[in-house]
């Protein structure tokens, strides 16, 4: 409602108490104002028009009501005598939300008449906020994401690799622990810094027809014993702007190895790769030579880095992330065994991520087929390979084995990196281990092992000592883990039911 307004009364005494509605000229005032100010003591003496005697009036008596006329003002005021508490209080709402966050040094600034701020000022500090980075996150609806930055990874990472070498971190022991994540790292980083020359002059060694379909290879994102895997740029014909990105994996021979063998060995790990087709497994395109004759595969880019990094950068992942990359590993390993193929080197390093969180099985250079498509029966498989760490206690003790078990084996070891930061043991193998032999005896006791009841949801626990059960024969199959309860009720994201 607007504020009527008024001429001025020709004299003091003739004045109302006050104004019923405030005009445009008193919202400052009334805004410094406290509610005290509104209240108005009782009228003494009330006109037969209704309108209210202003303080004093009544030593006058009736002598000022029959001496003078009332005015036009005088009798808008008795109309509304009635509500004159209310349009107050309504007029006051209105100031305080017009001139609302215009207080500076205890003064009121009078705001536009006709004018209210587009976005409250609330809102605008907020967006001025810069929002901090936030690897992993579940929505209101219970659907969580994730958001992989390998360059914020990596400046870690450098970080804390040039802290270990100037010896900042005297009080930090993690590096010197033979079950810690960190100790392997830095021996790789100290080994990559050698080689890092001989990279440099070998990147101009790409043919024509690699730089023709796939682009320039530039920088290194992955090291190796096969060798190493850089990043092929290629403008996107549709759109010159953008680019599209491969991961080209150099293969290098062996020492001692014969060209036969090279081509054997290299060829049968594009068979194997390139016959995968499932979101948690690489896409394998190409494989074909470069000026020099080495052979180069062609991936799919897969920008989130790899699970070493990322956990070796966090620490240890969230329950959540945690479980949402297991079932991702499991649904990629159960394929692999339907297909009649075995990893063998199954480890976080082998383990590629897109931005998004979709988790990518990758270097299937040990990968062997038990199976062929006519066969209904799985060979046995017999001789040591993998990391250490992920190597299950059969292969030490077997002449023969099933490889489908070792695949199992290593991705409960893999969880509980990915749980812990650490590795459970140095190797699975009976007297050579302090770690394995009390993990032997624990999983017997009712207390069960340490490391794994650190696990609170013993549905959890018990497929975990299910999958590193020593026995091979009584450890549960890829198959059997998916459909436990507790992977059952796993919610895994988008990205990585979808594989991008």
């Amino acid at each position: 409602m607007a504020a009527p307004t008024s001429s001025k009364p020709p004299s003091v005494a003739a004045r109302p108490a006050a104004s019923p509605v405030p005009s445009a000229s008193t919202v400052s005032s009334l805004q410094s104002q406290p509610d005290a100010n509104f209240a108005l003591p009782p009228p003494t003496h009330a006109p037969a028009n209704g309108a209210l005697l202003p303080p004093g009036a009544a030593a006058n008596g009736d002598a000022m009501l029959k001496t003078k006329k009332p005015t036009m003002t005088s009798r808008i005021s008795g109309m509304f005598a009635s509500k004159r508490d209310e349009s107050r209080d309504s007029v006051k709402t209105t100031l305080d939300k017009t001139v609302e966050g215009k207080v500076v040094n205890g003064t009121t600034a009078r705001p536009p008449a006709s004018r209210q701020p587009s976005v409250p000022v609330s809102t605008k500090a907020k967006d001025a906020v810069p929002t901090p980075y936030r690897r992993f996150w579940t929505n209101d609806d219970g659907i969580h994401e994730h958001h992989l930055k390998v360059a914020k990874r990596q400046e870690k990472l450098s970080d804390m690799f040039q802290s270990l070498m100037l010896g900042k971190k005297k009080d930090s022991h993690d590096e010197h622990q033979p079950l810690s994540l960190m100790a392997n790292w830095v021996d790789v980083m100290r080994n990559e810094k050698e080689k890092l020359a001989e990279q440099k002059n070998s990147a101009t060694n790409t043919s024509q027809t690699l730089v023709q379909k796939y682009g320039k290879c530039q920088e290194v994102v992955g090291r190796g014993a096969f060798g190493i895997v850089r990043v092929a740029h290629k403008a996107d014909a549709k759109d010159p702007k953008r680019e599209q990105l491969y991961a080209v994996k150099e293969f290098k021979q062996r020492p001692g190895e014969s060209a036969k063998k090279y081509q054997k060995r290299l060829t049968a790990e594009f068979c194997i790769s390139s016959s995968m087709q499932h979101p948690n497994v690489i896409n394998t395109l190409d494989l074909l030579q470069d000026d020099k004759g080495t052979y180069c595969e062609v991936m799919e880019y897969c920008s989130g880095g790899d699970l070493y990094t990322l956990v070796l950068a966090a620490g240890q992942l969230e329950v959540a992330e945690a479980d949402c990359f297991f079932k991702q590993l499991m649904r990629g390993v159960e394929y692999m065994h339907e297909m009649g193929v075995a990893h063998r080197d199954l480890k976080p390093e082998n383990l590629l991520l897109t931005q998004h969180g979709s988790i990518k099985i990758t270097d299937f250079g040990n990968g062997e087929c038990f199976r062929m498509a006519w066969e209904k029966e799985a060979h046995m498989t017999a001789g040591l390979c993998g990391s250490a760490p992920y190597i299950a206690p059969e292969e030490y003790v077997d002449r023969e084995f099933d490889p489908r078990a070792v695949d199992v084996w290593a991705c409960g070891i893999i969880y509980m990196a990915m749980r812990t930061g650490r590795h459970l043991w140095r190797v699975a193998q009976k007297g050579e281990d302090e770690f394995f032999d009390r993990y032997l005896e624990d999983r017997k006791e009712e207390a069960g092992y340490k490391p794994i009841e650190v696990l609170r949801r013993r549905q959890c626990r018990n497929v975990i000592y299910s999958v590193l059960d020593p026995n091979p024969t009584r450890r549960l199959t890829a198959h059997q883990v998916l459909f436990s309860e507790w992977v059952k009720e796993i919610k895994v994201c988008h990205a990585g039911s979808e594989g991008f």
